[in-house]
């Protein structure tokens, strides 16, 4: 491994490393790291890549067979291989596959959609999460009599029971939810339903906010601040695109079960984990609020394994053998991860890994200090 000594500097007692225009990787296991374990932990998790990815066509023609409205909207990008790092204090612990490659990150992206929604609370644009999105966004997508009282903290809690079609996707056509075509629907904020159609919706909310595309706010509000690499893209559908101040703009999807949405090296991942690992400081600068840092990793009042598009493993109910302090963003049942563990001074990336809650469990029963 190339190394080189990290900038530091102290907080609350607690020495903070910042990667510069790379993670700095550690000379040698720490003491406290059991070396052994930790490398079973690797080679596990390039042992079990997940089978199909490396031809994302028929990987997602295959997910979506026998579906109505299985038609793939967006653009695709095959898979290179499971891959990940592992970053302790602030330092590169461990790396496999290739992490600089860009992977499609599937439902992680639905986290990025929140760090979106945080710097407009931050900034003021989202006044109080509990307004209904029609109080600062047009559309008819919001419109009386069903759609007005859906509020931005619905949608960031994938508890909105939105009814609609977007971008010629109704919102039953994503099985995920389990809710069925024609079953009642119930008041906005009373059910919890993940849903690619709702997320998507919030992705249009946010376009219209903001007045600009999600990416080019991402970029300028978090990712440049934390010093990530320019490699990123984030991608709608083939039909998702909106008039702004007489401009089309692509709205992005939350998510690729038609195709699109982020695709990242893990090193940016680990970057955003890293962010919310320091409680949304980067350096000297707070990039993310308390307050949104907070929010975001509190449970919802529809599910409380869930915060707002971040999952939270409290009760270890989403990886029942990984720290109940760890929290994550999460696509494709864990094949796409972010992991942060605030009790293990810990960010985790992996891509195409299958079983990736072994990983957690054997990284976190690794760093022998915190046991």
């Amino acid at each position: 491994m190339t190394i080189r000594v990290l900038n530091s500097g102290m907080s609350d007692g607690l020495v903070v490393a910042w990667p510069a225009d790379g993670w700095a990787a550690l000379e040698s296991v720490p003491d406290d790291i059991d070396a052994k374990l930790l490398r079973a932990a690797v080679k596990g998790a390039l042992d079990r890549e997940t089978v199909g990815p490396r031809d994302m066509t028929s990987y997602l023609r295959g997910i979506l067979a026998g579906q109505s409205h299985a038609e793939l909207l967006g653009p695709l990008r095959d898979a290179v291989g499971a891959s990940g790092v592992i970053v302790y204090r602030g330092s590169l612990l461990a790396r496999w596959g290739d992490p600089a490659a860009l992977e499609m990150s599937f439902s992680a992206t639905k986290t990025y959609l929140s760090v979106v929604a945080g710097a407009a609370f931050d900034h003021d644009l989202i006044g109080d999460l509990d307004d209904p999105v029609a109080a600062s966004v047009d559309g008819q997508e919001f419109a009386a009599p069903l759609h007005d009282q859906t509020t931005w903290a619905h949608l960031l809690h994938q508890s909105s029971e939105w009814s609609g079609t977007l971008w010629d996707k109704p919102w039953w056509a994503d099985p995920q939810d389990g809710q069925p075509r024609n079953a009642p629907l119930g008041a906005p904020g009373s059910v919890f339903a993940y849903n690619d159609v709702r997320i998507n919706l919030l992705a249009l909310a946010l376009t219209r906010l903001w007045r600009r595309p999600v990416p080019e706010v991402l970029r300028a509000e978090v990712m440049e601040p934390i010093e990530a690499s320019s490699t990123w893209e984030w991608h709608g559908y083939r039909n998702s695109r909106v008039q702004i101040d007489g401009q089309p703009i692509e709205v992005v999807s939350g998510g690729a079960h038609w195709g699109g949405g982020l695709w990242m090296n893990a090193y940016d991942h680990a970057r955003l984990g890293y962010l919310f690992l320091r409680r949304g400081r980067w350096r000297s600068r707070q990039i993310l609020s308390d307050e949104w840092i907070d929010a975001s990793t509190t449970p919802s009042p529809t599910n409380p394994d869930y915060g707002m598009l971040w999952w939270l493993n409290r009760r270890a109910r989403v990886f029942p053998d990984a720290p109940t302090s760890g929290f994550c963003a999460r696509g494709n049942l864990g094949r796409q991860l972010v992991w942060v563990d605030p009790a293990r001074d810990l960010v985790v990336v992996s891509r195409w890994s299958d079983d990736v809650g072994i990983l957690l469990a054997e990284v976190s029963r690794a760093i022998c200090s915190t046991g």
